[in-house]
């Protein structure tokens, strides 16, 4: 993104053209997950998906995936369910919470995280998803852990521009409610992001999907969901995977499709930023 032309137009699109991607979080967070995003990858309207390297079944997902698949890897440094337990892939000892493994809440990780550590941790995912041969197009924290918070941020942009990858920021937050201006510095740095991405974490609802393709604007909007199949494990994680399991249905289901089609939005994914930011690199 410069000031001259617009992404869109980097992208072979016009100013006023609206571009979407759909987007899959958690892949590689449990079973039920990477079967849920993969299927809304191939028989689904997703178009992109970010996958957790230190989660337990993150192997699995490298596996299952095809190289025509676009995935990011989701830098995470929190395992916030109740019993289910991951951990850094590095030796990050202020990364680990009193109970094993990452803190549950973005509160105690920022209270205790070095962002050396930090830095550390987060580069060996995404190397370790490069060593998985999976073709990375980008990168979005898990639960925006780095994204506004000034002294993490500084790693997320350093790993973007280290490995020459967009990133996801959101736009419905303000330079001057975070404190610092996370999207002019990335600008700065060269790195790409899309132009809209509402800071709304709910899982399942097709309303909050539906009303962001109502209302679409020129340029690049990334909407995200977090599909996976309706499974005895991803059931017992809690009542909130009922939302995981919505989310499958919506991305597979003809009434986004019809509703997207409806928009007259072109549907992209994350590997046509990452080309058009090294291209100009």
């Amino acid at each position: 993104m410069t000031d001259e032309i617009s992404l869109a137009e980097r992208l072979g699109h016009r100013p006023d053209d609206r571009l979407v991607i759909i987007s899959c979080d958690d892949l590689g967070s449990c079973h039920a997950a990477n079967v849920g995003v993969f299927e809304a990858l191939h028989a689904g309207v997703a178009t992109c998906a970010s996958l957790m390297v230190p989660a337990p079944w993150a192997g699995h997902a490298a596996r299952m995936a095809l190289p025509t698949d676009d995935l990011g890897v989701h830098l995470t440094l929190n395992a916030e369910h109740e019993c289910y337990r991951w951990g850094p892939i590095t030796h990050a000892p202020s990364l680990q919470s009193g109970e094993g493994g990452f803190p549950r809440s973005l509160e105690d990780l920022w209270e205790h995280a070095d962002p050396a550590e930090v830095l550390r941790e987060l580069r060996a995912q995404i190397e370790r998803a490069l060593a998985w041969e999976i073709d990375v197009t980008h990168l979005a924290p898990h639960l925006t852990a780095i994204t506004l918070r000034p002294e993490f941020f500084d790693v997320y942009l350093e790993l973007a521009v280290e490995f020459a990858l967009p990133i996801r920021l959101p736009s419905t937050i303000s330079a001057e409610q975070a404190g610092f201006p996370f999207r002019r510095l990335a600008v700065e740095e060269g790195v790409v992001f899309p132009d809209h991405f509402d800071h709304d974490w709910r899982a399942g609802s097709a309303e909050r999907v539906f009303g962001a393709i109502d209302r679409l604007e020129p340029g690049i909007t990334e909407i995200h969901v977090q599909p996976a199949v309706d499974t005895p494990e991803v059931r017992a994680l809690g009542g909130y995977t009922q939302g995981w399991i919505d989310d499958l249905e919506l991305v597979t289901g003809d009434a986004l499709r019809d509703r997207l089609a409806t928009s007259g939005a072109t549907l992209i994914g994350y590997r046509d930023l990452r080309d058009a930011m090294r291209s100009t690199g």
